[in-house]
């Protein structure tokens, strides 16, 4: 399908929406709108028209939807995975449509086997002028721009909250952010990593070599976005606490059939069978924190979440078999994020004492 003069849009998913503007501009021929920044209103929007039953992230992921039509977006993209990810494009576009908005609707991932070329044919169906070569270039480049933006946040996140400014890093990770966008090639995107990687590593820090270190799991979309959470990294690094978050987009776009099984080798003898969606993750991911010396984990997930939901008892048992805290946390529409805030403070609280503090 030709979509020629048509506007795109996406979820917003975290900072990820710098890489994937960057991917749509520059292969499928068309302006994009990158989603707004989510606030209470998307979370209000999106639940006024979702059903009662489903996952924050499908609210939230409507509330973008809607909120993008509303600025002239004409073309949406929407992905699918392994658990009710997997409807949400179907039942999103129908909400829309029955809303009287019109547009065309693309589902990049479906529940067939992920790979390339699969992603591949569906943006054809977008610009059908996409050459394939071209496409896995920018494919690659936009892998690696979002593992330079893991790779920062994931410094921030252990660092941050021993900055001897104040402000310091969150300044210096929003002018990257603004840089990251103009890069024209792979080498100006080496060569602008390096130089920020250079410039947080001489910001001053005032970090004990026995902080409290967390780590967080839980399902990919509330750990990422950092709205969906009430910014629980950033709440736990302003109390001093070194904070370690693996779940990442690349890692769940990139995971091979062998990453499965080497996860289910890193839950054993918790997990002898995946259990869908990110649960086993959770759990692999909860093991090695604790083998790690972590003095706690957060883990964090939509409401009535089944995958997550099934890997509880296993990190119950992982953290009374290491003597481990840890913090669960449970996100909807309905969520106070001052309860979210209090149950934070008690943990770290709980962490301390634990430490003898």
């Amino acid at each position: 399908m030709a979509l020629k003069g048509a506007v795109l849009s996406f979820p917003h998913l975290g900072d990820y929406h710098v890489p994937i503007a960057y991917f749509a501009k520059r292969l499928l021929n068309m302006k994009v709108i990158k989603p707004l920044p989510i606030t209470k209103k998307t979370l209000e929007i999106g639940a006024k028209y979702s059903p009662d039953s489903v996952c924050v992230p499908f609210k939230y992921n409507l509330g973008n939807f809607i909120e993008s039509l509303d600025q002239g977006a004409s073309v949406l993209i929407q992905a699918g995975g392994g658990c009710r990810f997997g409807y949400y494009a179907e039942v999103q576009e129908q909400i829309l449509r029955d809303l009287g908005y019109k547009f065309t609707f693309i589902r990049i991932v479906s529940n067939d086997k992920l790979t390339v070329t699969n992603i591949y044919r569906q943006l054809k169906q977008i610009n059908p002028r996409l050459n394939f070569f071209l496409f896995i270039y920018y494919f690659y480049f936009i892998i690696r721009m979002s593992k330079s933006l893991e790779n920062i946040q994931q410094y921030v996140n252990k660092n941050s909250g021993f900055e001897v400014e104040k402000g310091s890093f969150g300044l210096l990770y929003n002018k990257f952010l603004g840089e990251i966008e103009l890069v024209n090639n792979i080498g100006e995107l080496n060569r602008l990593f390096l130089r920020y990687q250079r410039a947080f590593n001489k910001l001053p820090i005032n970090k004990p070599v026995d902080c409290l270190k967390v780590g967080i799991v839980g399902e990919v979309y509330v750990a990422i976005e950092p709205f969906s959470n009430c910014y629980v990294e950033s709440q736990m690094a302003k109390k001093g606490v070194e904070v370690t978050r693996l779940v990442t987009a690349t890692r769940i776009l990139l995971r091979r059939p062998k990453d499965h099984r080497d996860l289910l080798v890193k839950a054993h003898p918790y997990l002898k069978y995946a259990i869908g969606a990110d649960g086993t993750d959770s759990v692999a991911k909860t093991k090695v924190f604790a083998e790690e010396g972590y003095d706690g984990v957060i883990h964090i997930k939509p409401f009535a979440c089944i995958p997550e939901l099934n890997a509880m008892p296993m990190l119950q048992k992982i953290s009374h078999d290491y003597n481990m805290p840890i913090l669960y946390l449970s996100f909807d529409a309905q969520t106070s994020e001052a309860g979210v805030l209090t149950r934070l403070e008690a943990f770290y609280d709980m962490l301390l004492m634990k430490r003898g503090h």
